[in-house]
């Protein structure tokens, strides 16, 4: 197997073995970059020079009864809305907001703390928003990676990082794993610090990893928590089902996913059908006006003296939120809480609710980062949830189921994920030299 087929866990393993240095991987990485990344344009910025130093680092801690760090040796990308000590910060926006941090952000410096090396920054869409980032699909440069963590997903599944580091506030994390066949996984609301990182929503943000395995996503998540997310095992899993989310769901997909779940239940897993609350039919536009009064509270002052350097998306938003009244404001945060209230004994009932990520595989066109209103649900209200990868389209595009729990049950989703990957098997790579 070569070097960068491997994933998380088993890159450090095999860097604590002596299998393979971390010199060498850190340049199988970046050779990689090299061979397929000018058509991909996953990453804005590489400090080649700093990771090739931190790799030499690595290789001579590697010694008999020396204690390394579960991530030892393991590079990795950061979204460039994410701060790295002495790399660029541009969060996809023109040169008014461009900084170069001195300090890493929480996430990043518990990852280096557990011995990963930063390769350098992923593309993202302007402020973690709509505006695209010119980031392709690697299954087919002609489709959208989706957003916003546009490089990150394609970083990983084009096989030139192990993982990397996205952000949700709606769907950008999990919609960008599910249109390029690899894992992306957020944990409940406030599980990892958000210092250090630009701010989209500010009680919607999340900060999540983008990986080729459950256990690999798991990992990388326990670390940046600080606190160990081990997957629940799980025999049977008990399966939840809501036809409003598949009704969403284009023919193809709605067709595969059947097959998933039947799939699923033969293996074992009892899949039961059940209804949203009410309060789901009014969510969607709550989270819209909390999501654009959050934004507007922070971009209000850069907005002012910066208008016509903002994406027509992040403008328009920002727009909508400074008119918005306060009392819209506390409306929609009471909506998103008596939803949370009716949703979450359902969930607890199951070990995750299954849905589609996305109702479609990537839309072709660069322009548009696709809909994320299936993952809305779990980011408005901070539940845990993740996306696998369950297939390929006819057109050669991955397809992906979603799974979601009640907030603070993330090792019990992990389990019903862990499950769900082994019983439907390792995901395929996207057709790219090898």
């Amino acid at each position: 197997m070569r070097s960068t087929e491997l994933g998380v866990r088993a890159a450090a393993a095999a860097v604590r073995s002596g299998e393979v240095t971390a010199a060498a991987l850190v340049e199988a990485c970046l050779d990689r970059i090299r061979a397929v990344d000018p058509a991909i344009k996953a990453w804005i910025h590489l400090d080649e020079t700093g990771a090739r130093a931190a790799a030499r680092a690595a290789d001579a801690a590697v010694r008999p009864g020396a204690t390394l760090g579960v991530l030892h040796g393991v590079p990795i990308g950061v979204k460039d809305i994410i701060d790295v000590a002495g790399m660029p910060t541009t969060a996809g926006a023109r040169a008014f907001a461009h900084t170069r941090p001195t300090r890493d952000a929480t996430c990043v410096a518990r990852l280096r703390a557990a011995g990963a090396i930063v390769l350098g920054k992923t593309h993202t869409t302007q402020f973690a928003y709509r505006d695209p980032a010119p980031t392709a699909n690697p299954w087919n440069p002609a489709h959208t990676p989706g957003g916003s963590s546009s490089g990150s997903a394609a970083a990983v599944a084009a096989r030139t990082v192990p993982v990397a580091l996205g952000s949700q506030t709606v769907g950008s994390i999990l919609r960008p794993a599910a249109y390029t066949g690899i894992v992306g996984l957020k944990g409940t609301n406030g599980l990892v610090p958000l210092d250090g990182v630009v701010p989209l929503g500010y009680s919607l943000d999340h900060i999540g990893p983008l990986a080729r395995s459950v256990e690999d996503a798991a990992l990388v998540l326990s670390v940046m928590a600080g606190r160990s997310l081990a997957p629940e095992p799980l025999e049977a899993p008990r399966l939840a089902v809501a036809r409003e989310l598949f009704d969403r769901a284009e023919p193809e997909l709605l067709k595969h996913l059947e097959g998933v779940i039947a799939r699923l239940a033969t293996a074992g897993a009892r899949v039961e059908e059940v209804r949203l609350p009410p309060s789901f039919a009014n969510l969607a536009e709550a989270a819209l006006v909390i999501l654009e009064t959050e934004a507007a509270a922070y971009h209000e002052p850069a907005f002012a003296e910066h208008a016509s350097d903002y994406g027509r998306g992040m403008a328009e938003m920002i727009a909508r939120g400074l008119k918005r009244p306060g009392i819209e404001y506390v409306a929609a945060n009471r909506t998103r809480a008596r939803f949370r209230e009716e949703i979450v004994p359902l969930l607890a009932q199951h070990d995750a609710l299954l849905s589609p990520t996305a109702p479609a595989a990537a839309p072709a066109g660069l322009a548009w980062t696709g809909d994320a209103s299936l993952c809305q649900p779990w980011s408005t209200i901070g539940a845990p949830s993740i996306s696998l990868p369950s297939g390929v389209s006819g057109a050669g595009l991955p397809f992906a189921l979603q799974l979601a729990q009640a907030p603070g049950a993330d090792t019990r989703l992990l389990g019903a994920a862990v499950w769900c990957e082994r019983t439907l098997g390792p995901a395929a790579p996207p057709p790219l030299p090898r």
